[in-house]
């Protein structure tokens, strides 16, 4: 449960906003996107792997255009 503090001074729309920040910062609306069907664990494996594979090429590039 994401509890926000109101100062005085804050209107509906800024609280709002403030809300809407610490949702993304604490990745709630990621996991409930996640959590809304189920996912093999070798599902979840696979994303994984093909997500480091992608960030190591990325860094591998990266390192090569330095030099």
């Amino acid at each position: 449960m994401i509890i926000i503090k109101r100062n005085e001074k804050d209107t509906i729309d800024r609280m709002l906003k403030k809300y809407r920040q610490k949702l993304k910062k604490t990745k709630q609306i990621r996991e409930i996107r996640n959590r809304k069907e189920y996912t093999k664990p070798s599902t979840t494996k696979r994303l994984q792997k093909q997500k480091a594979v992608y960030v190591q090429k990325l860094r591998d590039d990266e390192q090569n255009n330095s030099n």
